[in-house]
């Protein structure tokens, strides 16, 4: 089976912050937030799954939240990756 999992490029980490709607749980640097990144990586990686590095492109986050009337958040971007193929 395969995933999707968002990646974040850290040229794009201070856009990214500025575009979401709920920073205050999101990881302050992108040095953190890739350190997550790889462990969340290699946990699925060990049940087995197949994880697809999916570099987010913050323009296409955003006019997919707006046209579905959804806030930037952990859910939202969640659903947006998973739905990409």
């Amino acid at each position: 089976m395969e995933v999707n999992l968002a990646y974040y490029r850290k040229k794009d980490w201070r856009k990214f912050l500025e575009l979401i709607d709920d920073q205050e749980s999101m990881h302050d640097t992108w040095k953190e937030w890739h350190k997550s990144y790889l462990k969340a990586k290699q946990g699925l990686t060990s049940q087995g799954l197949i994880v697809n590095d999916f570099v987010v492109d913050l323009k296409k986050l955003k006019k997919y939240c707006l046209d579905r009337g959804m806030r930037i958040d952990a859910k939202a971007r969640s659903q947006y990756v998973s739905n990409q193929y």
